[in-house]
């Protein structure tokens, strides 16, 4: 039962400190686009861990991650997905990141609630640390989930952007990338790591490239040491972080406070065709780009149409939409006619959908 009065106006670009759940009640619904969880793992260590040279391993013993059997982690896991459920807007969506202690659990929870799993992602470490006992295989990766709030959640997806950022090849759910170290590694007063788990900012460059657009709100409610908020400060996003240990709260607002805003007009990505606004064939005619009885050629000039009036086009001794009569005089069951018909100008074949791109243009001077 929720017991917080919950406030109105939302805490933009705050490190708030204290329990994620208890903050997250006094949010109110359908109120932030994104959600990234990187929760507890409960790994449960026992003793210290040293490498072949007797030297320890700096490990998670963290009381934090401490939450206790698998009941407690069930129903700690269960009280902060019901409050990001909650505060998250209807067409939004939840990241959260884990291993194998305790992702498929958290990943149990988030289906039997509503979520909708959209992908599964492999963060593949190219620097993993090694199994020094030798008795496992080595873990070299974490698992990502990417959840819509509900089933019929339109969710963002720049999947042009994360073309373009893997060199125009479609973007797969295996991602290699390093752990945090270097430079980008927080250190504490004495010089040692701050967080022993703190994330690089390339994989949360790529969640919040992917999933959000600029100037929409982020929540992580296990902020840490602050990845999440440094990287929405960089790409335009706003943020709400929320953690529970004092000292990262103080090392998160130091960080993210020394980052200057990225510009806004290097912060646009590429748009996906599908989000650009529908462009009818009939309305290049009526713009009178292409006139009635002007003839589409494909590629290679074997295959031509007639343009109508009404923006259809007849060839082939069919007649229909660009798309249809192109599939017709290939024999193909489908046909992208704005790539497949061109018009001479100037002497040379011009694909049709420079056309298009030019009323799309004209739309967003307007």
């Amino acid at each position: 039962m929720r017991v917080a009065l919950v406030s109105t106006v939302l805490p933009i670009n705050q490190v708030l400190h204290g329990n994620c759940v208890e903050i997250m009640q006094t949010l109110p619904d359908n109120s932030v686009d994104l959600i990234f969880a990187d929760p507890p793992y409960n790994l449960q260590l026992g003793g210290e861990l040293h490498r072949p040279d007797n030297s320890r391993v700096d490990a998670v013993d963290n009381d934090w991650d401490q939450i206790g059997g698998f009941d407690e982690y069930d129903l700690f896991t269960c009280g902060w997905l019901e409050e990001a459920r909650r505060v998250l807007k209807e067409d939004g969506a939840l990241w959260t990141i884990g291993s194998y202690h305790n992702i498929f659990r958290v990943g149990t929870f988030l289906q039997d609630m509503g979520f909708w799993v959209l992908n599964d992602v492999i963060w593949r470490k190219s620097n993993p640390m090694p199994n020094f006992k030798g008795t496992r295989f080595t873990n070299a990766h974490e698992t990502l989930i990417w959840a819509a709030k509900h089933k019929t959640s339109k969710v963002t997806f720049n999947y042009a952007a994360m073309k373009s950022l893997n060199d125009g090849v479609q973007m797969r759910s295996d991602w290699t990338l390093p752990i945090c170290s270097g430079g980008e590694r927080l250190k504490a007063g004495d010089g040692r790591k701050a967080h022993p788990t703190q994330k690089p900012e390339s994989l949360l460059h790529r969640v919040l490239l992917s999933t959000t657009h600029p100037g929409q709100i982020v929540l992580d409610p296990f902020f840490g040491t602050g990845t999440t908020g440094a990287v929405a400060r960089k790409l335009g996003r706003k943020f709400i972080g929320i953690e529970a240990d004092a000292d990262y709260v103080t090392l998160a607002r130091q960080r993210i406070e020394a980052i200057s805003p990225g510009d806004a007009s290097a912060l646009q990505v590429t748009a996906s065709k599908r989000s650009l606004p529908r462009i009818p064939f009939g309305n290049v005619v009526e713009a009178g780009l292409i006139k009635p009885g002007d003839t589409l050629f494909c590629a290679q000039g074997r295959r031509t149409a007639r343009v109508r009036a009404d923006g259809s086009v007849t060839g082939g001794g069919e007649t229909g939409s660009i798309h249809q009569v192109g599939a017709a005089v290939q024999g193909a069951p489908s046909c992208n006619g704005w790539t497949f018909w061109h018009i001479r100008r100037n002497g040379t074949l011009m694909p049709i959908d420079v056309l298009r791109s030019r009323i799309r243009a004209e739309m967003e001077e307007a």
